[in-house]
């Protein structure tokens, strides 16, 4: 069983993972940032949405919002959360490997580093092929991470998060020359430790760039935050937004 399928992990480490002020910088981000203004009730795929943190809010700015995961535990908590803040959203079990709905779609989604999960660079790739073939003519994808410039700035350097009664130990190693990297997690609490791990391409921007010219987008732009800022040494994110002719 692969990392990104051991719910385990989703659940066991949540405190880290989805957490209310990332779910609070969720909604600023939807109500705020230039690359998030939709047109009015635009049709939007989250891929990979987990519990919800970008489908509640942009369910409540009126758009007609379809999630999809793998896991169905994260998918009912995802309902959940938007039942709590009086909207609708469609939930959808797949693998985003071989999930396509041709042409449903104006904006497609990938948010929070939920890209690189697969072994094989081409299943990778096969994500932005879907999301293409997903999109109407003149819609649009946005995918959010850390890239490899930004690891190179603090790999290696172990990291804890604190959380109720204990503590996150987080371990970063890149591995195969660059083209990947494996994070390690010990939760602490009392004398209690739980430990899990997960493996993911790392891409630069110019390799992100490259691969959504093979997936077929157009109009390929990079920012460094998702406030829209340019994607250079003060960048504290990867965004990556392409257009489907």
């Amino acid at each position: 069983m692969s990392w990104y399928e051991d719910l385990n992990l989703w659940s066991g480490f949540a405190e880290v993972l989805f957490t209310p002020e990332r779910a609070r910088l969720a909604a600023g981000v939807v109500a705020t940032s230039p690359l998030f203004a939709f047109a009015p009730g635009s049709r939007v795929l989250d891929q990979c949405c987990g519990v919800g943190v970008y489908t509640a809010p942009l369910a409540c700015h009126g758009y007609q919002v379809t999630g999809v995961d793998l896991h169905p535990e994260l998918l009912e908590q995802a309902a959940a959360v938007c039942e709590e803040a009086g909207v609708k959203a469609t939930f959808v079990r797949a693998d985003v490997r071989e999930h396509v709905s041709p042409g449903a779609f104006d904006v497609v989604v990938n948010m929070y580093t939920s890209f690189g999960y697969f072994e094989d660079h081409d299943d990778n790739l096969q994500v932005l092929r879907n999301a293409h073939r997903s999109l109407a003519p003149g819609g649009r994808l946005i995918v959010d991470l850390l890239s490899k410039e930004m690891y190179a700035s603090w790999a290696g350097t172990p990291k804890i998060v604190d959380v109720p009664g204990g503590m996150v130990v987080m371990r970063d190693r890149i591995l195969d020359d660059w083209a990947r990297y494996r994070t390690d997690w010990t939760l602490v609490r009392g004398n209690v430790a739980e430990h899990a791990s997960l493996t993911c391409y790392v891409y630069s921007a110019a390799e992100l760039r490259s691969m959504f010219e093979l997936a077929g987008f157009e109009e390929i732009e990079c920012f460094g935050d998702l406030d829209g800022r340019p994607y250079d040494g003060a960048a504290t994110r990867l965004i990556v937004r392409g257009t489907k002719a």
